[in-house]
């Protein structure tokens, strides 16, 4: 803006300039002009008066400076001429002064020379005698005029260039200088310009509404930050070009990034084609969803386009964590095989037997033998449908078991009494230390704790080994150890022996008879007491699993 000031200050100073020096060096050339015709024609006049009077006397001995006189005869041929040989000029009857002196008695015009530097004013007067005199002078064109003037007037050109130059830099900024201090974070306070006006008062309704606007968007981003922020599952917003606006924590720790990905493309931070094919159908304007391993874990992805004005401006991207989700699918699945598998295999076998009972080709002295086997497979059954019974209470929470105190001490001593008679049959001492340690507890789900831990204690031992079983206070609660001298765990089956149906020696469990689901009802009935479990043991050697209770009562 100070530029254009400048500029325009300097055009206008120069122009005012160089209109008022043609301007009056027109009026000074009118006006001198004016005065040399005036002079010419009152000299032609005095001459023709002399002339008249005396004739050609007149003219003997006549000295002339300035002017030219030129006496023409009656048919225009030179009588005398104050220059030139008369005899020798040509007529002049045809010039334009002496027709109209001629014809009216006086007369005038003007000729350029060749150059054009040079013009000659012309003034005649017929005489009495019917000839004419003529007086002539030299007279300057405006061109001859600038010539002459031409140096001052460069002085004056450039000593007016210089002073329109400082003027218009001093007035420029002078100008300039209280736009440049407005306060426009208080517009209505400037009273520099009254022209301005206007625009300040715009400026200051502008800057009201935008405050509201920003204290608006400021409110939304810190309710957004806030939710986004605590949300476990991971959102991101990105514009049209894919390129990330915001990213909540739980999506920078999915991807393994921060925040400095914000402004960058989404697929510099992952490069899946599987995103890459999600986001393209999202920007296409179609809602997509897809799965995909992220971070360890299996997450659904979910792209929904954001239409505006009709066309597609950005898309959400939200992952959802699907890990425990596609687990409890495929714990689900697997169990569905395993209670088929399980199931299937003692209804074979009573099967097989019934059908050679009925079919007459077992002797009366193998029927007995078959019975017992029916009887058994059946009891088998029985213990499966009522522990996937009993898991099935234990995953929808167990809500309509009661809580009391119990004592874990009298607890255990009464699972044992109940399974002594299998140890004993397996040669099996079972000890019990520790001392009386009251809890909050469900009795039924503590009870098969025990009875579950005691029984694999007993038939995963040795003959003639041993169980202990010790109940102990705890500084914030209290536990419950069941050790054997058994066959021990290998290390890489310890952290799967309470899946369900999980088996560390499938022949071995099938000849004892167990369900595969004993482990998994300790857990679930663990995991409702917020109890932790702890397993140590030894392949050969045997294994001690701990249970640290909660909620002591004194």
């Amino acid at each position: 803006m100070t530029k254009r000031i400048f500029r325009s200050i300097c055009l206008a100073a120069l122009g005012v300039f160089l209109s008022s020096a043609v301007l009056f060096m027109g009026v000074v050339y009118d006006y001198f002009s004016g005065v040399q015709h005036d002079q010419l024609r009152m000299q032609t006049q005095l001459a023709a008066q002399g002339a008249a009077n005396e004739g050609s006397r007149y003219f003997e001995g006549l000295e002339v400076e300035g002017f030219r006189i030129t006496w023409i005869g009656a048919k225009g041929e030179v009588l005398y001429d104050s220059a030139s040989d008369s005899a020798e000029m040509e007529n002049h009857m045809e010039r334009d002064e002496i027709r109209e002196a001629f014809a009216g008695g006086s007369g005038e015009s003007s000729r350029y020379s060749v150059t054009l530097l040079e013009r000659a004013i012309y003034c005649a007067e017929r005489l009495p005698d019917g000839t004419v005199l003529r007086l002539s002078m030299a007279q300057n064109t405006p061109l001859t005029l600038f010539l002459g003037i031409l140096q001052p007037v460069c002085i004056v050109f450039a000593v007016a260039v210089l002073l329109s130059l400082f003027l218009a830099f001093r007035l420029s900024r002078a100008i300039v200088k209280p736009l440049n201090e407005l306060d426009l974070d208080q517009p209505l306070m400037n009273q520099e310009y009254e022209e301005i006006a206007p625009l300040l008062k715009r400026m200051s309704q502008q800057q009201r509404q935008i405050r509201k606007q920003r204290e608006e968007l400021r409110r939304r981003q810190s309710e957004f930050e806030t939710v986004t922020t605590g949300m476990a599952e991971g959102i991101v917003l990105l514009n049209g070009n894919k390129v990330i606006l915001s990213i909540n924590p739980a999506a920078l720790r999915l991807f393994g990034t921060d925040r400095s990905c914000e402004g960058k493309y989404i697929l510099s931070v992952n490069r899946s084609l599987q995103l890459q094919e999600l986001l393209q159908k999202a920007g296409d304007g179609r809602h997509a969803e897809m799965v995909m391993e992220l971070n360890g874990g299996t997450y659904q992805l979910a792209a929904s386009p954001v239409f505006s004005e009709g066309l597609v401006s950005g898309v959400v991207l939200l992952m959802l964590d699907v890990t425990e989700k596609e687990k409890a699918e495929q714990l689900r699945r697997e169990f569905t095989a395993n209670v088929s598998h399980e199931l299937k295999t003692p209804l074979h076998t009573i099967s097989g037997s019934a059908e050679l009972m009925a079919e007459g080709m077992v002797r009366n002295e193998d029927i007995p033998v078959f019975s017992r086997r029916i009887y058994a497979e059946s009891q088998r059954m029985i213990r499966l449908v009522e522990d996937i019974i009993r898991l099935s209470h234990l995953d929808e929470g167990a809500g309509d078991m009661k809580w009391e105190e119990m004592d874990l001490h009298a607890l255990a001593e009464e699972n044992i009494n109940v399974l002594m008679p299998e140890a004993k049959k397996r040669g099996i001492q079972v000890d019990l230390a520790g001392e009386t340690v009251w809890v909050r507890g469900i009795r039924q789900l503590v009870s098969g704790i025990f009875y579950n831990l005691i029984d694999n204690a007993i038939k995963y031992n040795h003959r003639e080994g041993s169980v202990r079983v010790t109940v102990e206070a705890e500084r914030a609660g209290a536990s419950v150890c069941v050790a054997d001298t058994g066959i021990g765990i290998p290390a890489e089956h310890q952290e799967r022996i309470f899946e369900r149906f999980y088996r560390v020696d499938k022949s071995h469990s099938k000849e004892i008879g167990g369900t595969g689901l004993g482990l998994s009802i300790v857990k679930h009935a663990a995991k409702l007491h917020g109890a932790a479990i702890q397993v140590d043991s030894i392949v050969g050697e045997g294994t001690a699993i701990k249970i640290h209770f909660t909620g002591i009562l004194q």
